[in-house]
Order: C-alpha cells, then structure tokens, then sequence
C-alpha cells in the first residue's frame, strides 16, 4: 500500500515552488471591462474569483477541460483560472492538501491513499472527466486478430509499479487469465515519458504508452496500436477533480461554478466531431500539429473515453478500489459515501 502520500505531502509544502506550469496562466476574464465603464456597471459586474488548478499532466486525454477554458466557460461562470501543472498524482495531491492549488485533477486512487492514511481535512471528488483509462498497448506489427494470449512469452514495455497504467494493465491480464508475474515479462524499469523511445530503438515486443506515443509510433511506422486498455478494462474513474472538504464546505457556489463550465465542456465533446474539439484545443498544444491532435482524440472519441456528465458513480469507485486490490496496494476499501460527492455534477447536468 502506498504510505508516501501523507508524508510527501507534509515535507513538500516547503518546496511546493518546484511546481511547474503545464502551460501559461488561463485567463479565463472575458476582457469585456472599459476603463470609462460607470461604478453602475462594474458593481452589476462579477469580480472574477482566482483559482488554481492542479492537473496531473497536460494531455489530450482531457480535452473537455481544455474546451471549457478555450471558450470561456470558467469565466462566464466569473473563475479566473490558474492551471499549473503536479507532473504526477503525488505532486497534485501535495499542491491541494497543502493549499497551495484550490483544486485538484489526478487518478482518484490518490483521494484513497490519504484518506486511508488518515488526513483529517481529506480531499474528496466532486466531478469525474474520464471513463476510460487512456493507454493503449502497442505492438511491432499490425495484429488484426489480436487477443491478450498473444502477450505469453513476450516481453512488455509497462508503467511504474503501482501506477495506474500498470494496475490497468496487470488487471486485464488477470480478467483474461494471464499471470503477470509467469506468463510474460514486464519491463517497469523505463520512465513513462521515455518508453516510446525505448521501443523505438528496438527495446519490447510490445509497449503500453499514453498519447501522443502511440500515434507518434505509428506515424513513424516503429509501432501499431493492437489495443485499448481503456476499452478492455471497462468503466474506470482514470482521473477526477477533487478539493479539500473544507474548501467544498466553505464555496460551494465557486465548486457549482467550476462544475457547471466543465459541464459545458462535456456537452461540447459529446455534440462535435473530433476535428471539431480538435481546433478548439489546438492552441493548449501548440508543439503539436492539428492533424496529430485530430487523430488522437478521434482515438479517444471512438473509445468513448468522456462520459455525456461528471457524476462520479459508486460502480465506477468500486472498480477503481477492485484494480487497487488486485494490484497489491490497497489493504482497506475506503467509503464512497465519504470520498465522492454528486452533488454538484447532478445540478451542472440538469
């Protein structure tokens, strides 16, 4: 079981400056305001709240979020949001637990690790993004009659012990009666960001990666996606926005704001085409060319990766708590009713 969190988290709130931005500030204001306006009009006017949200990582794999803030949906809701990147669960759950980020969006496993390690002022989960995990495994050539079997023998390039896409990973294994530890050999050595080089020069049979590695592979023709963990592992709660309790308890109309904009940005995916999103999002990924972005959310969209409303269902936190069993990092189920609340995602829906 994962005891880190507490103790990281209580240690770097001296050094939670490290901390680096995924992008530039979003400065959701709308910019409306003249400098001749009347003292009339701007007391009619919303002062914009200043937030700041910590994200686990900046990918495609959360393009509703990046939608809202492209089209000014936090600041119609009057949130002038701060997105600063954790650069990994640990980091992002340091930053909210400490203060230092209003909010929070990581693997909801996180929420679990210090809830059961005993945090008093515990972070609780108000909105879920995704639905699917967003890894895909990748092999050396194309397998149109792929099955998990295929793995036996061979050797995988995988994550980071007892990190999510290791624990999906091993999870499908085992639903498809393959033992990680005798049946194939998993390589947990190389960094996540650095398994697609990897492969590509000649290291694995078959790599698991995150986008933009697997369409990357394949653009190169160094790599075929063969499969979905995403699809294979069924509905899991891959990432979630999450706040201190006490923060949910003492602004609970900024959590409803927060929500109803990324509402907007869900209902936006579900209405338009991928190269639709796309465009809306190109400029949150500027070293990234439109038609790379393009193929990946389509990846995403056909995978049904973004749920049509941010409720975050107790199936879906049961299976969550099922892979961290089977992954050997959970010793006590944590209480939904404690770590979850619905609330402000069944309002933002209605």
């Amino acid at each position: 079981m994962k005891k880190r969190f507490l103790a990281f988290s209580l240690a770097a709130v001296l050094g939670i400056s490290l901390l680096t931005a995924c992008s530039q500030s979003q400065d959701t204001s709308s910019g409306d305001s003249k400098p001749n306006d009347t003292s009339a009009e701007q007391a009619e006017e919303k002062t914009p709240v200043r937030i700041t949200l910590n994200e686990v990582a900046h990918s495609i794999f959360y393009a509703p979020m990046y939608v809202a803030i492209e089209e000014d949906y936090f600041a119609e809701e009057g949130i002038d949001l701060d997105l600063v990147c954790g650069f990994g669960a640990d980091k992002t759950m340091t930053a909210v637990i400490s203060g230092e980020a209003d909010i929070g969006f990581m693997g909801s496993e996180a929420s679990i690790y210090t809830y059961n390690e005993g945090a008093e002022d515990y972070v609780v989960n108000f909105a879920q993004l995704t639905q699917r995990a967003g890894n895909f495994l990748v092999a050396r050539e194309e397998m149109p009659d792929f099955s998990w079997d295929d793995l036996k023998g061979h050797l995988v390039l995988g994550g980071r012990k007892g990190g999510m896409p290791e624990m999906v990973f091993e999870y499908i294994l085992k639903e498809n009666g393959i033992d990680p530890e005798t049946d194939l050999e998993i390589d947990q050595s190389i960094d996540f960001g650095s398994t697609a080089a990897a492969f590509s020069g000649g290291q694995g049979d078959f790599t698991v990666e995150f986008e933009p590695g697997a369409t990357t592979l394949e653009s190169e023709g160094k790599g075929y996606v063969v499969a979905s963990l995403g699809e294979d592992s069924g509905y899991v709660p891959y990432t979630a926005f999450s706040a201190r309790k006490s923060f949910i308890d003492e602004n609970p109309d900024l959590i409803q704001g927060f929500t109803d904009a990324l509402q907007r940005g869900m209902d936006y995916v579900q209405n338009h085409t991928p190269e639709e999103i796309a465009e809306i999002i190109e400029p949150q990924f500027p070293e990234t060319d439109l038609e790379t972005i393009t193929t990946i959310i389509t990846r995403y969209y056909d995978q049904d990766t973004w749920k049509s409303n941010l409720i975050f269902e107790e199936s879906s936190f049961d299976l969550l708590q099922d892979i961290l069993e089977s992954a050997g990092e959970l010793e006590e189920r944590a209480p939904y009713e404690d770590l979850v609340t619905t609330t402000f995602a069944a309002k933002a829906v209605q």
